[in-house]
């Protein structure tokens, strides 16, 4: 049996996108799975990077940075930030 495809050409953009750039909505989830000293380096390590890594892109819409600090990764239940980032973007 012949199947029917349709072919819906691409159309052209009249926008100019240097001078009306498309803004990417731009988050970062940061997180470390216990309350232990040495993670807590690295959960800052991990917000800094982000945001600095966010804002440097002319492109981009910083969104925010959600974080959760020892929570464990088994279960999106308890992480509060997570669920709200999923929610907001």
């Amino acid at each position: 049996m012949a199947r029917n495809i349709t072919v819906i050409p691409a159309r052209a953009n009249n926008m100019n996108l240097a001078e009306n750039p498309v803004l990417k909505k731009v988050a970062a989830y940061c997180r470390v799975s216990t309350d232990l000293a040495e993670q807590a380096s690295s959960y800052e390590a991990q917000v800094q990077y982000y945001t600095s890594y966010i804002n440097g892109h002319t492109d981009y819409n910083f969104a925010g940075i959600y974080a959760d600090e020892g929570i464990s990764g088994t279960s999106t239940k308890k992480r509060d930030q997570f669920n709200l980032m999923a929610q907001s973007l």
